[in-house]
């Protein structure tokens, strides 16, 4: 069961752990996830915004359509914000910067996302280097998305020539089998009650 780390009358923050949907795919063996383990304790529990199967850590979830559709808005107007802290492959050179390559989904390979330039939509990362390991070849890096793209982080990583380790999409066989998950998680979240106005923040430690 994720862990539940804030519940009232209008929202969930949960923890999402690796390896579960944050909702149920079409096959049933695609059933297990965040909504489908929740629903029994909270009929009225919505998915407002996706991690991926891989990604670990926080999540929101609203308590019925009508605070759904409010924070749906929120993320859209950017008033939720997130961060993530990633392990990737290599040492990053630059200290901070930003990743702007536009997105689309890649129609024959899916699930996979890929840049075009032409006709994906517009794609912004900032990043932030909190430690570099030479001996082992790897940064860590905080991320703050922008935007809220399918497989954002990963692919702009990617394409940056870092891949995420353990990343089952974008990383490169050997970038793939340097760690036993994903290292990819949703650390920090904060916003503002969309009833009371209470500023809420969220912090979830990295376990990687």
């Amino acid at each position: 069961m994720p862990q539940i780390l804030f519940l009232d009358d209008t929202l969930l923050v949960i923890c999402k752990p690796p390896g579960l949907l944050s909702q149920p795919g079409r096959r049933p063996e695609k059933w297990d996830s965040v909504i489908t383990r929740l629903k029994p304790l909270y009929p009225d529990a919505v998915v407002v915004h996706r991690l991926d199967e891989p990604t670990s850590g926080l999540m929101i979830l609203a308590r019925g359509q009508a605070m759904s559709s409010g924070l749906s808005k929120a993320f859209r107007e950017r008033r939720i914000n997130k961060r993530y802290v990633a392990i990737v492959n290599g040492v990053m050179t630059n200290d901070e910067g930003s990743i702007d390559f536009p997105l689309i989904a890649d129609w024959p390979n899916r699930p996979r996302q890929k840049i075009d330039f032409a006709t994906g939509k517009p794609s912004l990362t900032h990043y932030r280097v909190l430690e570099r390991n030479a001996a082992q070849n790897w940064t860590r890096v905080d991320l703050e998305p922008y935007t809220g793209r399918s497989h954002q982080l990963r692919l702009h990583l990617m394409a940056l020539g870092h891949p995420i380790l353990g990343d089952p999409l974008y990383a490169d066989p050997q970038t793939y089998v340097r760690a036993p998950r994903m290292t990819l998680h949703a650390a920090h979240l904060d916003l503002d009650h969309p009833l009371t106005g209470e500023k809420l923040s969220f912090d979830s430690p990295v376990p990687f």
